[in-house]
Order: structure tokens, then C-alpha cells, then sequence
């Protein structure tokens, strides 16, 4: 897991971390793999996310210790197989690296520097530990990048990640942030948790750019939950997809395509909840159900 703390980089803020939604179309792909891969059941398992309390040091632990404790946790939430855990520290460039190895054990190396602030353990640990689950699922893409995507967002939709957004820090000229999507993104990711769970992950965040960038997230979320066809879109929205669908066609980056001559005789849109691409007819008021995640969704036409 990559770790970046300060380098002056081209389109990044002034603390060398990137903002937004980049990385939009992996994140979307790689939540409807995930629905996909454990179908809404398999997603279900995981209504509750990790507590703060079982995955923070106490005063005085041994970080060791203290390390080895919090990746049980988190192999327990995961639901992965109970096995030994080999936790170690070791100077390197990220900030863990974990062993895919077929073994009986977890073996998990981080930065020396969480020895010595022992804090974000929780947050290096939880990425790691998901690349075992997503291993054992046989899930993933082909390239290396999109990987580790795909690790970041399966961690906060199961429950673990929003540690990875807590572990967001900007503080005068120290920066801090861990994994692979921008903080917007994972403030995305866990909105979209907290739609289907009803969970309010606001309060676990412990600092300001943290709760920010989840509520920017959040923003992002609910403003997808209200675009045509979907029955909440604002009436701006809805007038210009009544025109869209007059002519048949869609203008540029609208989040719908259609089909079917003009006026247009059916919509394809991604579900809010899965992302996979709903069709429906177009034109008159109805209720889609995902054949992916099960969610229905009241469509105004």
C-alpha cells in the first residue's frame, strides 16, 4: 500500500495529495465486481462496520502486540479463516506489504514508522488484510494499479476502510494520507455503505480533512441518487432528459444513453447501488429491480 506524505507533484495540492474523483470508472467497476463476486447475500454479511475501539492501540500496548491484536480483528471481520497472524516491522518505501502465500498464517509487514506511531496500525493493517480476502475470493483485474483500486474499495464497502480515510491528515506543512483512491473517493465509497446499511460513519473520523473529504463524498453520492432517470432528479435535470429522449439520443457525459429511434424507446443508466447498467423502457413512470444487487429504484420515464 502506497503512503504519500509531501511530494510537489503536478495536479496535487500543495501537500502532494490528489483530490476528486479520478479514479471514477475503477471505483464504479470495482464495486459491481464485488456484487458480482458475493452477490447481495455475500455483501450483507457485513452490515456493521469495524469499531474504533477493536482496532486502536491502548494507551502503553506494545506495538508488536498491539499490531498483531488489530490484524485478528480484522481477519475476524473480513470473515476470513482464523489463523496465526506474523505481523513485523521494516524500513520500506509503502506502508505494508502482505504474503499471498497459500500458508496457514497471516504475514504482514509494515513501516517501521508505526512502531513509533502506532496510530494508523489499524489503517495499514486493513488494506493489507483485504488483499488476502480478495485473493482467496479469486477476485481482481488484470493490472496491478486497478488492483489496488479495486483493495481500497472493497475495504470501506465491507466495513474496514473508513480507517483508511481517518488516517487522512493535513496539519501545516505535514501530510499524511494512505491507500490508493483520493479521500473524496473514499468518502464515495463508504456514502454508498451508508445508504445500504444506514450507518453514520461521521463520528469515527478524528480529523477535519478526514470528515471533509467524507462529506464532499457524500455530496457526490447524493447527487448521483438524484440524476434522470431516477424519480428524484431536480427538474432541470428531468426537463433536459425529456428532450434527451425526444431526440433519441444523449448529450455528452450524461449519466444515461438511450435507445430505440427518436423519441427513444428504452434508457440504459448504472443502478445506484451496484453500478451495473440497468435497461428500461423510457417514457413512462416505473420501478427497475437490479438484477445484480436486488435494489429497486423508482424511475420517472
Amino acid at each position: 500500500m502506497t503512503d504519500r506524505r509531501g511530494a510537489d507533484r503536478a495536479g496535487l495540492d500543495a501537500h502532494g495529495v490528489e483530490h476528486g474523483f479520478p479514479h471514477r470508472e475503477d471505483v464504479r467497476a470495482s464495486l459491481t465486481a464485488l456484487y458480482r463476486r458475493l452477490g447481495p447475500a455475500g455483501v450483507g454479511r457485513y452490515p456493521v462496520s469495524v469499531a474504533a475501539a477493536d482496532v486502536a492501540p491502548s494507551p502503553g500496548e506494545d506495538p508488536l502486540l498491539a499490531a498483531t491484536r488489530i490484524a485478528g480483528t480484522l481477519v475476524r471481520h473480513l470473515r476470513l479463516p482464523e489463523a496465526r497472524m506474523v505481523v513485523s516491522f521494516r524500513t520500506m518505501e509503502h506502508a505494508a506489504t502482505v504474503e499471498l502465500a497459500a500458508g496457514p498464517e497471516y504475514s504482514v509487514e509494515l513501516n517501521a514508522r508505526f512502531s513509533t506511531r502506532p496510530r494508523d496500525i489499524g489503517a495499514a493493517l486493513a488494506h493489507e488484510i483485504t488483499h488476502v480476502l480478495l485473493h482467496r475470493l479469486g477476485l481482481g483485474f488484470p493490472d496491478t494499479g486497478r488492483n489496488e483500486i479495486l483493495t481500497d474499495v472493497v475495504t470501506a464497502y465491507l466495513g474496514a476502510g473508513w480507517l483508511l480515510l481517518d488516517a487522512f491528515r493535513q496539519d501545516g506543512a505535514e501530510s499524511q494520507k494512505l491507500g490508493y483512491l483520493t479521500p473524496e473517493e473514499f468518502g464515495w465509497v463508504l456514502a454508498q455503505r451508508a445508504a445500504l446499511f444506514g450507518e453514520d460513519p461521521s463520528p469515527w473520523f478524528t480529523g477535519a480533512a478526514a470528515y471533509e473529504a467524507w462529506r464532499r463524498g457524500l455530496a457526490e453520492a447524493e447527487r448521483e441518487r438524484r440524476l434522470p432517470p431516477l424519480a428524484g432528479a431536480a427538474w432541470t435535470a428531468r426537463r433536459r432528459y425529456a428532450r434527451d429522449r425526444r431526440l433519441g439520443r444523449a448529450a455528452p457525459g450524461a449519466p444515461y444513453a438511450f435507445t430505440g429511434g427518436a423519441p427513444a424507446t428504452a434508457v440504459a443508466f448504472p443502478c445506484p447501488v451496484c453500478r451495473q447498467r440497468l435497461r428500461v423502457p423510457a417514457g413512462r413512470a416505473l420501478r427497475a429491480r437490479c438484477g445484480l444487487c436486488g435494489t429497486v429504484h423508482d424511475c420517472a420515464g
